[in-house]
């Protein structure tokens, strides 16, 4: 797997799962739909640590800077 990330979206997304999370833990979002949104905070931390998303290699998204 070829990086495709960036930092800045890297922590984008950090910080996106890290709000996502928050919101569960302190009950603003119950049930299903909490369950759903840790999935993504989960995938959000996954892919920002490799650096590749897998949803940008069919649209040619990268946002890695060209060495």
């Amino acid at each position: 797997m070829k990086k495709n990330m960036g930092t800045a979206d890297k922590m984008i997304r950090i910080v996106v799962a890290l709000v996502l999370a928050l919101l569960v833990y302190f009950k603003v979002v119950e049930g299903t739909l909490a369950i759903v949104l840790l999935v993504f905070a989960g995938v959000f931390v996954l892919t920002s640590f490799i650096s590749f998303c897998p949803l940008y290699l069919p649209f040619k998204i990268n946002t890695c800077r060209k060495k």
